[in-house]
This record gives C-alpha cells, structure tokens and sequence, in this order.
C-alpha cells in the first residue's frame, strides 16, 4: 500500500513515457534516461501482440508522428492505424523504429534508434541499471490500454490482459533480489475491477473526464488504491473527496514550471511528467 499524501515532504515524481520530453517515448532510453534526474517512479503504457508478448506502447497501433514501418517506411496517420499491433507477432513490431524522428511535439527530445520493447525488457533494463548506479528500483506505474469496445479487435478481453502482465511481472521477480514496486493503472473500470481481484498489486483509476468522482467510484464498484486524474480535473470536489476517502493522487500529465508548482502545492501523492528534469529541479528547490 502506499503511504497517504500527507506523509511526503513532496510529490513522488513519476517520468511519463519514461521522459516523453527528453528521449523518445516508451523506448528503453527514455526509461533508463529518467532514471538519470532520479525519479521514484516511472510511467508506461502496454499492449498485446498477436503472439502474446506485452510491448510497451501507448497505442495499439503505430504512431505515424514518431514510428516507421517495419521496412523503415514513412507512415501517415491512416497508414500507421492500419499496422494493428495485435494482428502482428513481436518480431514484426520490434522491427519499427520509434526513435529517430523527434516527435513534433517535444522540441527538446533527443532521437535516436530505438524500438518498442517488451514490458520484460524495461523491467530488467531498469533494474540492471539501477544496480549499476547504486539505487533502488524505481516504482514502475502499468497503464494497460483498454477500452470496451476493443475487446477481441486492439486488446484481449480484461482477465487474459491482466493474466498477461502478471505473468511478465511474476517472471522478472523471479530474477531480482527485491520485490518490484507495481501499480496497474487503466481508464477501462473492468481491467482495474479483474486486477484488483487477482492481483496483490496496488492498483489505479485513471480519469479523464468530467463524471462525478463518487459516480467512477459507485461504477468501480470499490475504492482504488490510487486515483490517477489529469491534472485538470484537481478541483475541490475532486480534492475533498481524495482527502476524506485517504485516496492518494498521483496527476498525469504535468509539464510546465508554474503547473508543476501548483500541483505539487494541493498535497498530492505524486506527478507525472514528460520532464523529470523540471520537476526534479523544482521540487527539490
């Protein structure tokens, strides 16, 4: 379980994507760069590939502003969507590059080749390298991407998914000497709903949108162990509710200096950011 926000001198921060603003998305350098500006946490999304292997990747599909096609081709949006990850065995997938186009929308990302890897390989990269460093494993936030209508289409149903990723789990625990520190987080209430059935992890509700948060609760059927809002949904309704129910708070996704500031002040168990760097800096001043 972790400890309630009061207990924190400041927000854990968590690195989005790895470090979305620095080295390219869900890659293993973004990964094992944030560990560099020190992070308690790291932020990931996974899919299933058609063999299924969990990939760490935020769409099922390819991103045309940042992958290429297997063959090194450049994609447009259309074209990207139609390369269904899990219509396509992990071979065919490890074969785009996500690296070396910058994406547009973080000037300060530094490409280079990399490709989607398996949940497997960032828990272990993350480990050896920590090991290396002479630090503890960082927390490891899980995002499994669902959504109902999905099902059987670009995800297997909630109970194989959740099955998956604790079988990837339960093999890399086998190989380190402490325990990993885990949060499986969705926006789909059912892959929350199995994992808290079947899993010892804590886990997350992420939130996007505008519906009551007793209403997400009454829906969920229970209280998470961690509320996952976009940051600006953090109103007072939101805020008393987190407060009376002891439900920590870890916002996605904060990127600018005065938002950092801000949220870091409203008592909040964590941030996630696609600058580390930012938020290491400000919060240790």
């Amino acid at each position: 379980m972790l400890p309630a926000p009061e207990s924190l001198q400041r927000p854990l921060i968590y690195g989005h994507r790895g470090c979305r603003g620095l080295r390219p998305e869900n890659t293993l350098p973004a990964f094992l760069h944030a560990l560099e500006w020190g992070v308690d946490g790291l932020e990931l999304d996974v899919i299933v590939s058609a063999d299924n292997e969990v990939v760490v990747s935020h769409e099922p599909w390819l991103n045309a502003a940042c992958c290429t096609a297997p063959d090194g081709a450049l994609l447009t949006p259309e074209a990207g969507r139609a390369f269904n990850l899990f219509r396509l065995p992990y071979a065919t997938i490890r074969r785009c590059d996500c690296g070396r186009r910058r994406h547009p929308g973080f000037p300060e990302q530094q490409p280079e080749p990399a490709y989607k890897p398996k949940l497997a390989e960032v828990l272990e990269a993350v480990a050896a390298r920590c090991a290396t460093l002479g630090r503890p494993v960082p927390r490891f936030s899980i995002e499994l991407k669902s959504i109902p209508e999905a099902d059987g289409l670009y995800q297997p149903a909630p109970p194989q998914f959740v099955a998956l990723v604790e079988q990837v789990i339960a093999d890399a625990q086998c190989l380190l000497p402490l325990p990993l520190r885990l949060l499986l987080m969705s926006f789909d209430h059912r892959v929350v709903q199995v994992a808290r059935a079947v899993s010892a992890h804590p886990v997350c509700l992420l939130i996007e949108d505008t519906l009551p948060i007793a209403e997400h609760i009454r829906r969920l059927g229970f209280v998470p162990d961690v509320l996952g809002p976009d940051y600006h949904l953090l109103d007072e309704e939101l805020l008393r509710f987190c407060r009376e129910a002891r439900l920590p708070i870890v916002a996605w996704t904060v990127n600018e200096p005065e938002a950092i500031k801000y949220v870091a002040q409203l008592g909040v168990h964590g941030i996630t950011t696609d600058y580390p760097d930012r938020a290491r800096t400000l919060l240790s001043a």
